[in-house]
């Protein structure tokens, strides 16, 4: 994928126009372990010229994501920091006759556009603005006329190898030249992310298959700016599990509502970076197990289906192989750090690490017992060993009671959990204590 001495520099540029969902992360996703694979670099850069759109806590909350998720940068770039360099590019196009003005309204070109669908042709740009002479553009602009500047495309059919959809090409000469400057002055995304890209040296673009029809013409702007046109690779975009597309807006698969219904960013992350391609979706317990396995040969064509319900399960199997290392700190935040020797008894009956709160409290105290078979309780009271205990007290202790099956192991977990079920028993009870275990065992909050 990558040339032998050569060091990839990806992009992930995402507007501050909204909240980041799925979708944009998984793009982030795969710029980012293919940087860390091949020892390249991975730049932010934010798209924020849609001036009212653009919100500095959409800008904050893209940030706070991508670090959250272990998504770090190299650098940060800003296009409303670059505008002088978008209009230094655009000179230069219009200097090499590539960008012509045009001064159609948008209900003339809307007009053009139903008229030429109407008798069953492509709604083409006719490239009438090309006719108009120097005497014609000063009427129009004495009118009160401003231009929008459309790039002239070369009619050619432009190729390329696309790292995900294989050999791809696009005949512009069936396409309209597409608008770079609006009449407003302002540039369009598809020119400041060609000149941004060559400015930074991108080597890799790693985008969304919405951008493929994008493509062709940008490979024309970036010979036209005398730059290396870098390789591409767009990613099948994800859709939910009814076929539906992944809206940016889309609220409950934001990355922020995930985060705070106690999804786990490494399994957000191990999720994505493996649906839709032909390697299994496995739990993993950090980004860097899942830098070696990126590999866009495996991606397929077809659309990925993002499910909330796999991801609620993977969110588990990753809890529980978490080491208590990682998650120690955030126990602490829940009240719930018992040590190594808690987490490590309840991290298997997890769907959420919040869920933890609970099992502390299960060990702490005080809980309401339930009590079934007082008596049988009261007797197993009185057989209690003394401390100290470990993990084989549970076993020691139940097999001189007398009962087996769920006569004996169902009363007991009831009387000193509270719970119908949870982690094993062996590793609770040297955590719960002789004192609280034998006021359970008779029935008393403990």
């Amino acid at each position: 994928m990558v040339p032998p001495g050569s060091r990839p520099v990806v992009r992930f540029a995402p507007s501050p126009t909204g909240f980041l969902h799925v979708g944009n992360i998984r793009a982030a996703l795969f710029n980012w372990l293919y940087a860390r694979r091949y020892g390249g670099t991975f730049i932010l850069r934010l798209d924020d010229t849609d001036v009212a759109r653009s919100r500095p806590e959409f800008e904050a909350g893209i940030e706070r994501d991508l670090l959250w998720l272990g998504l770090d940068w190299a650098c940060k770039e800003k296009q409303s920091d670059r505008l002088a360099h978008y209009d230094a590019s655009r000179d230069r196009l219009i200097a090499s006759g590539r960008l012509y003005p045009c001064y159609e309204s948008p209900e003339e070109l809307d007009f053009r556009r139903k008229r030429l669908m109407a008798q069953g042709r492509p709604p083409v740009y006719d490239r009438a603005a090309l006719k108009l002479t120097d005497a014609d553009r000063a009427r129009l602009e004495g009118e009160g006329r401003r231009p929008h500047w459309r790039f002239k495309l070369a009619t050619e059919d432009v190729r390329w190898d696309d790292l995900v959809r294989g050999p791809q090409h696009v005949d512009e000469a069936s396409q309209s030249d597409p608008v770079l400057v609006r009449a407003d002055g302002t540039h369009l995304y598809s020119f400041t992310s060609v000149v941004d890209d060559i400015a930074f040296g991108i080597t890799h673009v790693i985008r969304g298959e919405d951008h493929v029809t994008n493509t062709g013409a940008q490979i024309q702007m970036f010979q036209a700016l005398d730059a290396a046109v870098p390789v591409f690779a767009h990613l099948p975009l994800l859709v939910d599990v009814a076929g539906g597309g992944l809206s940016k807006r889309t609220g409950s698969l934001s990355i922020a509502d995930l985060r705070e219904r106690g999804i786990e960013a490494v399994a957000i992350s191990a999720l994505l970076a493996r649906l839709g391609t032909s390697d299994p979706v496995e739990p993993v317990i950090s980004l860097e197990a899942l830098v070696a396995s990126v590999d866009f040969g495996r991606v397929g064509r077809a659309a990925a289906r993002f499910s909330e319900e796999e991801l609620a399960q993977l969110n588990a199997r990753s809890l529980h192989m978490l080491p208590y290392d990682t998650v120690s700190s955030r126990l602490r935040e829940f009240h719930a750090d018992l040590g190594e020797i808690f987490w490590l008894a309840v991290r298997g009956n997890l769907a959420t690490l919040a869920d933890a709160r609970s099992w502390a409290n299960v060990v702490r105290g005080p809980i309401r017992p339930l009590i079934e078979d007082a008596d049988f309780l009261a007797e197993a009271a009185g057989k209690l060993p003394p401390e100290p205990w470990d993990d084989t007290t549970w076993k020691n202790w139940t097999s001189g009671l007398g009962r087996k099956g769920r006569a004996l192991f169902h009363p007991l977990r009831l009387a000193l959990t509270g719970q119908e079920k949870g982690p094993e028993m062996a590793k609770l009870l040297p955590l719960i204590g002789r004192a609280r275990s034998t006021e359970r065992l008779h029935g008393r909050e403990a």
